[in-house]
């Protein structure tokens, strides 16, 4: 990052417009950058005036255009940075407009750098042109450990090595230097040490701020789901596809997969069991509060989601309902503006060009409100659909709820079950099995088989209820899906409609 903007100021750049939440971060990579060059660092706010930042010399300007005014007095070779300058464009001054644009031409003859510094992008249309535009990266790992080392020394604390060290680090990833240091130093109250589970703990709460992205604490793996034999497989034999082996040996890395099948069936369980396959944290992402009604801000969260999403890489990024988030952006110029689609347009070209190590899991129950683009290869890997379980998952299923409960699967006649609930969705049957404990339970005994039986006898499964649209979606699935579960010679598809 300091490489880059280094770059744009020798090259002439006049404006640059840097988007990160890291005021003082942001501002000793700039005094470093100024030392280099040979260039003076001045800092404007609007309560401190414009500082020159080496000798603490203070020009009194708290007015937007009176800034802009004390700039143009500026010595030659200067970069001035402007915090919190982005707010006066919401609503802007034709006169600041105007006095900027001409103090930024001016600029280019006397090698003087304006730097905007905001949390988000906010240009208005006629300083588009005017400014680059730089997303400063959260911080990398070497960043963190810097942080990490600090706390240890101020704490008394033994520097953390080897394995111990790499954990507190990877736990900050994704967090600000700030946030960092506050998690390291809450872990050092807490626990009197430096623990990577109270530093992680610290991290969701923060990324969940802005209520677009979560970390999902997950035990789930393979073994809690029933059937599904080819993408157990298929996920399997990925596992370990971002490792340095895999590199070496020349495999591409894994982009992602979607999942598509009927509501119950086990793609979400699905996509939190993925992240224990891989070893990586799960973060999901809400696609429908990307969209924000303020010009800009649907833009500016999918780059925070980005941002946030490669600074925890490696990481599964799973995506809920991807239809419901992404459903609008055929439409989209005639209903916002075309913001949706330009959001998705975004997004599905950082799905094929991303380079850091983010394995996406989306799973959706609708296909026809998908755009078609999201479909063809190159976005996931691969497409699987997920059908009503058959009998041999049926029984699996069965096992795993009775297990899941603390009863013995033995004591159940699960091949009969299994030919009761033909029909029923993984979670449906769980559903019956609860409710078979709550009828167990008013009876002061244990449920068993007949109980199970009186539960489904007013039992009504979702694919009675949405016979036509589950037929639909199994039609589309052939030979454009692959299947989940391995099927059976000549087997058929069981009636879902009564």
């Amino acid at each position: 990052m300091k490489q880059q903007i280094t770059h744009y100021i020798r090259a002439g750049y006049s404006g640059l417009y840097l988007v990160s939440h890291e005021e003082q971060r942001v501002e000793a990579e700039l005094a470093a950058i100024a030392k280099e060059i040979k260039h003076k660092l001045y800092a404007w706010s609007i309560t401190d005036g414009l500082v020159e930042t080496t000798k603490g010399a203070v020009i009194d300007c708290h007015d937007a255009v009176d800034t802009l005014e004390a700039i143009a007095g500026l010595p030659d070779n200067s970069i001035v940075l402007l915090r919190d300058y982005h707010l006066f464009f919401d609503d802007p001054n034709p006169l600041m407009l105007r006095a900027l644009k001409q103090e930024l031409q001016a600029a280019r003859t006397k090698s003087k750098t304006i730097i905007v510094l905001g949390c988000r992008l906010k240009l208005p249309p006629e300083l588009e042109r005017e400014f680059a535009v730089i997303e400063f990266a959260l911080p990398g790992e070497s960043v963190l450990a810097v942080t990490l080392d600090g706390i240890a020394k101020s704490a008394g604390l033994a520097t953390p090595k080897e394995a111990g060290r790499e954990s507190l680090l990877n736990a900050a990833k994704g967090m600000t230097t700030l946030e960092a240091e506050n998690a390291y130093a809450l872990s050092v109250v807490q626990t009197g040490g430096l623990d990577p589970a109270v530093v992680a703990k610290a991290k969701a709460q923060a990324i969940q701020k802005n209520g677009l992205l979560e970390i999902i604490e997950t035990d789930q793996s393979l073994e809690n789901i029933g059937g599904l034999d080819c993408l157990k497989q298929w996920l399997v034999a990925r596992r370990d596809g971002f490792s340095k082996r895999a590199i070496d040996y020349g495999l591409p890395a894994p982009k992602g997969l979607l999942i598509l099948g009927i509501p119950g069936t086990g793609k979400s369980l699905t996509a939190k069991a993925t992240a224990k396959v891989f070893g990586m944290p799960l973060l999901k992402l809400d696609a429908g509060r990307i969209f924000a009604g303020l010009v800009g801000q649907s833009e500016a969260n999918l780059r925070s989601v980005i941002q946030t999403a490669e600074a925890i890489a490696p990481a599964v990024l799973w995506i809920d309902e991807i239809e419901k988030g992404f459903a609008g952006s055929k439409s989209s110029g005639s209903t916002d503006g075309g913001t949706s689609s330009r959001v998705f347009g975004s997004f599905i070209s950082w799905m094929q060009e991303k380079k850091a190590p983010v394995f996406i899991v989306a799973t959706a129950n609708d296909v026809s409100q998908l755009p078609p683009e999201m479909l063809r290869k190159g976005r996931f890997d691969e497409l699987f659909f997920v059908d009503l379980p058959n009998q041999a998952e049926r029984e699996a299923i069965w096992t795993i709820q009775i297990s899941k409960y603390d009863r013995n699967p033995k004591e159940f006649d699960l091949v009969q079950l299994a030919r009761m609930t033909d029909g029923l969705t993984g979670s449906e049957i769980e559903t019956v099995f609860v409710e078979a404990l709550f009828d167990g339970f008013g009876l002061g005994k244990e449920p068993g088989d007949l109980t199970i039986a009186g539960v489904l006898s007013g039992f009504v499964p979702l694919s009675k209820l949405m016979a036509e649209p589950i037929e639909a979606l199994r039609k589309w699935a052939k030979g454009r899906a692959k299947n989940a579960t391995t099927q059976q010679p000549n087997s058929k598809l069981r009636r879902i409609a009564a």
